[in-house]
């Protein structure tokens, strides 16, 4: 099941301060960059972060999964979650910061 643009917009506005967001289509489902790096997929209405350290420790309580069939397992934002778009940013420069170092 591919992703909804709306899902995707949603995400976006409430990740705008992150940084400059943008998405790219793969395969029916969506690559979020920030600041021109990838830092996460929304597959299936489905919202993934890259795994970093920084990340899980912020999150806390982490959930991991792969996005598709074949990847490598992803940090999940449940939907309760992208409601808070102050967390949810912070998140995304948290991830930004430790996949720059890296």
């Amino acid at each position: 099941m591919a992703s909804q643009q709306s899902t995707v917009d949603y995400l976006l506005d409430q990740m705008s301060a992150a940084g400059k967001m943008s998405v790219k289509k793969m395969f029916g489902e969506y690559g979020v960059y920030c600041d021109g790096k990838i830092v996460a997929l929304v597959c299936d209405d489905q919202l993934f972060i890259k795994p970093t350290s920084a990340a899980k420790q912020f999150i806390g309580d982490y959930t991991e999964a792969p996005p598709y069939p074949g990847a490598k397992p992803y940090l999940v934002i449940s939907g309760d979650q992208w409601e808070d778009a102050d967390w949810l940013s912070e998140l995304i420069k948290i991830s930004v910061r430790a996949l720059s170092k890296s």
